[in-house]
């Protein structure tokens, strides 16, 4: 083989185009044309829904967005700027907890109100289901959080005596325990 016919089969046209786009600074210029799928994008509509990919798909405001499990979570966490009752700005330090409650800010939408349940002769009754859902809401979680502690504790701690305790369900402890966690709460939800 002649060495003419090697240095052909070493350069291709595309190194050759290349290199001549370089000398004539043109850096940018294509030394190939390509061929092939392009795909084609579909427009959708504000707050039309569709799958794409396993997944949810939605427009909110001109953006494609994903649809997830916790968009009703995100939701319901979501606090406004303004309040969506008398329509005033929600700074105040406790308009976040209002808002929770009520949905509506705590000055002066949570003050009209209360100052209203007051003046109806309301605010006893009132008052007195609020706490009693936080001590129903506080006894539920302690209940749950100790049978959840002694049904899956399956360890021994050593307490600051050095004294080695076994959290097992079958001790006498853990069922000392669950009896002192009845009558407490037997306790609360007497009095409330």
């Amino acid at each position: 083989m002649s060495k003419e016919s090697l240095l052909k089969k070493d350069f291709k046209q595309s190194d050759v185009q290349r290199v001549r786009n370089i000398v004539n600074k043109d850096y940018t210029a294509n030394t190939k044309t390509q061929v092939g799928y392009q795909k084609v994008l579909k427009r959708y509509k504000e707050g039309e829904i569709w799958e794409e990919g396993g997944k949810n798909w939605t427009v909110k405001n001109g953006i494609k967005q994903n649809i997830t499990k916790l968009d009703a979570a995100k939701k319901a966490v979501h606090i406004p700027l303004i309040c969506p009752k008398c329509k005033g700005t929600m700074k105040h330090h406790l308009a976040k907890k209002m808002y929770k409650l009520h949905g509506f800010c705590f000055d002066p939408c949570t003050v009209n109100f209360e100052a209203d349940l007051q003046k109806a002769g309301l605010y006893q009754a009132y008052e007195q289901k609020m706490m009693s859902g936080n001590i129903q809401a506080f006894a539920k979680d302690v209940e749950h959080w100790v049978l959840d502690l002694v049904s899956n504790t399956n360890e021994s701690f050593v307490t600051e005596d050095g004294v080695i305790e076994d959290w097992n369900s079958n001790t006498n402890k853990s069922k000392q325990l669950l009896e002192d966690l009845k009558t407490y709460l037997g306790h609360l939800r007497e009095h409330f």
